[in-house]
This record gives C-alpha cells, sequence and structure tokens, in this order.
C-alpha cells in the first residue's frame, strides 16, 4: 500500500505505523511532542523511535509532574484527511513497565476550523494491545470531512503515572460496520 493510499477494500488508512523510523507519518504530517508550559521544568515530553521486532513504535517520555496546572503529549497533522467513510480510530499501545506510564490519556481530533472532540483511553497496560475508538464515541464536533490534527494529551488531573513512557503504534482509521 502507498503511504497515506487507503487499502484495496477501503476498510483501513494508516495513519502512522513509525516503520521508516523518521517523520512525517504515513499521509505526509509531522507529529512532535509538546507541553502546557515549556518554562516549567517539571514538564517535559520527548518522542524517539523505538525498534522492536515489527518494526518501529513511537516512544513518547513524558513528565506531568509539576506543582502548576500540566498537561502534554503527542500531535500530529493529518493533512485535512477525509475520514467520512470510516467509523473507527484505532492504534496499538502499550505503557513502559520499568519506567512506569499512565493508564489513561485523551485522544483528540481536531478539524480545519480548530473545533475539537475527544475521548479518553483507559486500561492501559505493559502490553501491547489494539485500541478501537468509535468515532462516534468522540464528545465534541469535530468535522470528519476536514481533520487537521490527532492529539494524544496526558493531562496531570487524569494521569495514574506522573511521569514514565508510553509507545505507541498504528495508527489508523478502519470501517468496521457495514
Amino acid at each position: 500500500m502507498a503511504a497515506g493510499n487507503v487499502s484495496a477494500a477501503s476498510t483501513e488508512l494508516m495513519v502512522a505505523d513509525f516503520d521508516s523510523g523518521h517523520k512525517p507519518n504515513n499521509l505526509g504530517g509531522e507529529f512532535g511532542c509538546w507541553i502546557k508550559d515549556p518554562g516549567d521544568p517539571m514538564q517535559g515530553c520527548i518522542e524517539s523511535f523505538d525498534r522492536g521486532a515489527n518494526g518501529n513504535a513511537l516512544r513518547i517520555i513524558y513528565s506531568v509532574d509539576s506543582d502548576k496546572p500540566a498537561f502534554g503529549g503527542l500531535w500530529m497533522r493529518l493533512q485535512n484527511l477525509d475520514a467520512a467513510k470510516f467509523d473507527t480510530l484505532a492504534l496499538r499501545v502499550k505503557g513502559d513497565a520499568g519506567m512506569g506510564y499512565t493508564k489513561v490519556f485523551k485522544v483528540e481530533l481536531k478539524d480545519a476550523m480548530d473545533v475539537g472532540s475527544h475521548y479518553y483511553v483507559r486500561g492501559i497496560t505493559d502490553q501491547w494491545q489494539d485500541i478501537t475508538i468509535p468515532l462516534k464515541d468522540f464528545e465534541g464536533m469535530a468535522n470528519p470531512r476536514k481533520l487537521k490534527e490527532l492529539v494524544l494529551v496526558i493531562e496531570d488531573t487524569t494521569a495514574t503515572a506522573k511521569r514514565g513512557v508510553i509507545y505507541l503504534d498504528d495508527v489508523r482509521f478502519t470501517k468496521t460496520g457495514s
């Protein structure tokens, strides 16, 4: 499958498999880490590629362990993607058992008008798991015909570990229903 193209059956669109080991994502969009307050030394986020048995994944090292309000995570450009024919956002995720990890994070989808919608992913473990989020379960009103950005957010108010490492792989839109 060519980068950014829909599979022959039109049931899946790979946004980022990270297998190239460099930017951009499969759609040609940039991505990177961000934090609320770059001037606060207790907040941080760094992304890097992690080579595994089945290719690369993205490693996100984060800290929201601050006395000030703290949140951050990963942003990823979706290039004004028309995802209307898909019904699910899917991704693979795991935490780092040695470094610690949050079991909860928020996923946001933003459209071309910066209108956002969100969904909380819960139950992250230190084993790879496939997470599927029905697009109808996102709270908010993002236009699925012009998706600009996907954002993973680790919040100090919901994180089960204020510092840690999350691994992310195979971010994709899928069509599961008929």
